[in-house]
């Protein structure tokens, strides 16, 4: 069953509802299986793994192999932050975001509602994510992406996996006004996080991060927020398999947001459980370029229960770190990916976070979905001839 995160009105599982009818507010789906964690043992290493906790019917799974994504111990950056730094690399999915564990999910709870049509208002990672799971499944996809503020690696995708790609007039706020509109209406089902759905694909990050670490939690984790769906999924996913009792410690969850895009960090920062919207939200992390998400109260929660903490990062920050990761681990990801790790150091730095904690950082998709990001933050390559003598000239000096 679904049920409303402020009133408690609780609705079927066959019913295409987005918010409660009664007071407006966000929905949560209800998962309490009676299982053994022995049971995921010897299964492939996808987010299927714990089918048991995906409220869909299994025979109508749409997947392309999602989740499973590489577990990371960073010992170079954190050894040079001063703290066990893991990373938990989401730009490995299919389409290259963190999105499709959601999309796996919302597409076979689509398939389970009998619906033809579906649709989505993006910064670019649910698009691409939705039109590849949609043509997955033979279904109809339209998208609509805030006219010039899309990555052109994400609109390629939207576009190659045939969806039918809108450009709107506005920012994404809008785009979502618009197309939840014509959800309500009957026209699509609507695959943005405000969709419970969503979330429940989305939580198994959390499955995985307290599996690979021995049926542990650490003692943060850490990433970027944009439309908040992802934090609130992944704290959902743990306190489920705490309440199963697979394990015995809760994590402080940490959600990091651009300076100019950052209403649940204001909101948190000032001890309050409502955002005020950011009408122009700008960063040049366009996947958390987002000024009214609507899972913000989810988000808050997570973050209140948890004890964990919000914090802005500039857009300067968020290159630097980019960089840093690339470079001292090798791990390549998109500017709203590196939120986490802007924001990791800006925390240790002002000692809110100990140098001696178990970190895990969600960096939430690849670094070619930007990619002219990462051609502007080098310098250009260097031209000669094919002469031996002009190549070491030139190696040796670097």
């Amino acid at each position: 069953m679904m049920k409303c995160i402020s009133c408690g009105a609780e609705y079927s599982d066959d019913e295409i509802i987005y918010t409660c009818r009664q007071c407006d507010s966000i929905l949560e789906v209800i998962c309490q299986p009676k299982v053994s964690k022995d049971v995921f043992q010897c299964r492939k290493a996808t987010m299927w793994k714990y089918k048991e906790f995906m409220p869909v019917d299994p025979s109508k799974i749409v997947s392309l192999d999602e989740g499973g994504t590489p577990f990371c111990k960073c010992d170079n950056l954190g050894k040079e932050l001063g703290v066990e730094l893991y990373v938990k690399v989401e730009g490995s999915n299919p389409t290259g975001s963190f999105k499709d564990r959601g999309m796996s999910v919302g597409i076979t709870k689509a398939l389970e509602l009998g619906v033809d049509t579906v649709g989505c208002a993006s910064t670019g990672n649910t698009s691409a994510s939705l039109a590849a799971y949609a043509a997955r499944a033979g279904l109809k996809c339209a998208v609509l992406l805030p006219a010039g503020k899309v990555a052109l690696g994400k609109l390629a995708q939207a576009m190659f996996h045939g969806a039918q790609v809108i450009s709107v007039r506005g920012n994404f706020d809008q785009a979502l006004e618009a197309i939840t509109a014509l959800a309500l209406e009957g026209q699509l089902y609507l695959l943005n996080s405000i969709n419970p759905y969503r979330l429940e694909g989305q939580k198994s990050i959390g499955f995985e991060i307290v599996d690979e670490l021995g049926w542990k939690s650490p003692d943060r984790i850490i990433l970027p927020v944009g439309n908040a769906g992802n934090i609130s999924a992944i704290w959902k996913g743990i306190t489920e398999f705490h309440e199963t009792g697979f394990i015995d410690d809760l994590p402080r969850m940490t959600g990091i947001q651009a300076e100019k895009a950052a209403p649940i960090a204001r909101a948190v920062q000032n001890g309050q459980d409502d955002i005020i919207p950011v009408k122009n939200p700008e960063t040049v992390a366009t996947a958390i370029r987002i000024g009214a998400p609507v899972s913000a109260k989810k988000a808050i929660r997570a973050i209140y229960e948890s004890d964990g903490l919000a914090e802005t990062v500039s857009d300067q920050e968020i290159l630097s770190a980019q960089k840093l990761l690339a470079r001292t681990e090798g791990i390549g990801v998109e500017p709203a990916s590196a939120a986490s790790i802007a924001g990791l150091k800006k925390l240790i730095n002002s000692g809110k976070i100990d140098k001696n904690e178990q970190i895990v950082c969600v960096v939430t998709g690849h670094v070619l979905k930007d990619p002219q990001v990462a051609i502007d933050a080098c310098k250009d390559p260097v031209e000669v001839d094919a002469d031996i003598n002009a190549l070491s000239k030139i190696i040796k000096s670097s």
